[in-house]
């Protein structure tokens, strides 16, 4: 909590908005993006603060020059998942490693295996990328969990579809526990950058419980990596913004200008297309070309964002409210499939009914349930198009009031942190959001400025005295 203006105002953890004046918006945005500077810096998510994904590595058999592994990996985030076109897993050998063969996976290259003389290896690169198998994949090249485009679905929409494996045959390994060395340098991109994993551990051999269930059998050897996410690492720009309406007030408080990057600026945002060009349809469709490509292709607008989430506070019953909440594609390179939306609010306790989304609580603090995952219904509207006319998909709230709690002032009505897709939007000023109509002409004075009228009273008081 910090004192702006004689205002104060829980910024850090978004507990409460509050009407900050506008000369000093610049220092509150300075606080709000050095805080979230640092925690993008740290991979740190306050409403996912345990996210992370976990590579699980272990030997289940010896082989003359190595052994067979399956690799494991869980998606414990809760609303953070990998979309097309998946997962690519990384690492440095730390010997002469080769991987002889693979189940469930593929490396994207072989590298040179000139060394070899008549059985060749899958792949003899000293640090090798790989990357799931497509469905469809014929039986004898799939294991259990594999073969999913690389697609991983998030912990809380789908736990049996946010895990992945494959199996590898490794020579010019170690034979034994003592003689294996752990690979280094571990790398994932969902498709992108964005997680720093961990150095692998050893850890307590992982047990497997067989078919019948009356018998357990355990890994040779086992080790673990962590991943975690940074949005910074992802993208040094924002990739989704939050605009915000109400029945009671004509304003529309739009996207923050250049909220996701400024037009011009290619390298940051990607390219933009004015939707009323001639040129629209060509471009689109020269752009679907390279499908490996994650740089946005978005409709020219003031705030640059592939995606905009819209807050709109629609009715006010007697014992309820009601809010409409939008989602739209301005991305002419994308169509999100299985997206989320997490919402912060301290009424979704309250929340009554929910139409045509599906909705999770989250609750990172214990029990404060104040944060909402909500994501699409299952072929009707879990699949979100590419910029254009059916780029957007809707739904409205219904919240119970509380009497203790309920108000539409200050922009209590408002959600205090949006996400999309497990990135974090950026939300408008607080100055900015729709007042109540008896509070629009309404001016905060700054406790200063008060004292030094006052003085000068005094001052002028003496003179004539």
């Amino acid at each position: 909590m910090f004192d702006i203006g004689g205002a104060l105002c829980w910024v850090m953890n978004g507990d409460e908005l509050c009407p900050v004046p506008k000369f000093s918006r610049e220092i509150a945005g300075f606080v709000l993006e050095v805080y979230f500077f640092l925690n993008d810096q740290e991979a740190y998510d306050p409403l996912d603060p345990n996210g992370n994904i976990t590579i699980k590595w272990d030997i289940i058999s010896w082989t003359p020059d190595g052994y067979v592994a399956v690799v494991t990996m869980n998606n414990y985030q809760k609303y953070r998942h990998i979309s097309t076109p998946g997962w690519s897993l990384g690492w440095t050998w730390a010997k002469k490693e080769v991987i002889w063969s693979m189940v469930g996976g593929q490396t994207t290259e072989q590298g040179d295996c000139s060394r070899f003389k008549g059985n060749i290896p899958h792949c003899c690169k000293k640090n090798p990328i790989v990357v799931d198998l497509l469905p469809g994949t014929p039986y004898n090249q799939q294991i259990a969990n594999c073969c999913k485009g690389g697609v991983l679905s998030s912990w809380a929409q789908d736990q049996s579809k946010a895990v992945a494996a494959f199996q590898i045959s490794v020579g010019s390994a170690g034979t034994t526990n003592k003689t294996v060395k752990l690979p280094q340098s571990f790398t994932l991109k969902a498709p992108g950058p964005g997680y720093t994993c961990s150095p692998a551990k050893i850890v307590k051999p992982t047990q497997f419980i067989q078919p019948d269930k009356r018998r357990v059998t355990q890994a040779l050897m086992t080790w673990n990596v962590t991943c975690t996410y940074s949005q910074f690492l992802a993208q040094r720009t924002p990739t989704c913004c939050v605009s915000l309406s109400s029945f009671y007030n004509d304003t529309v408080v739009p996207c923050s200008t250049c909220a996701c990057g400024c037009q011009g600026n290619s390298s940051l945002t990607g390219d933009c297309v004015n939707p009323d060009s001639p040129h629209l349809a060509s471009v689109v469709s020269n752009s679907g070309h390279d499908k490996s490509s994650i740089t946005p292709l978005v409709r020219c607008t003031r705030h640059m964002c592939p995606i905009r989430v819209h807050w709109h506070v629609k009715l006010n019953y007697k014992e309820y409210w009601r809010v409409k909440v939008t989602v739209t594609n301005f991305n002419y390179r994308m169509n999100y499939s299985d997206w989320n939306l997490v919402i912060q609010h301290p009424n979704f306790e309250n929340l009554t009914q929910l139409f045509s989304f599906n909705y999770q609580s989250i609750t990172p603090y214990g029990s404060i349930n104040d944060t909402a995952m909500l994501w699409g219904v299952k072929f009707y509207n879990d699949f979100l198009m590419q910029a254009g006319s059916l780029g957007n998909v809707q739904s409205e709230l219904l919240f119970r009031k509380d009497k203790s709690t309920f108000t539409f002032d200050k922009g209590w009505a408002f959600p205090r942190r949006v996400y999309f897709n497990g990135d974090v939007c950026v939300m408008p000023p607080p100055d900015a959001y729709p007042w109540l109509p008896n509070a629009g002409s309404r001016q905060e004075v700054p406790l200063l400025v008060l004292m030094m009228t006052s003085l000068v009273a005094l001052v002028l008081l003496h003179a004539y005295a």
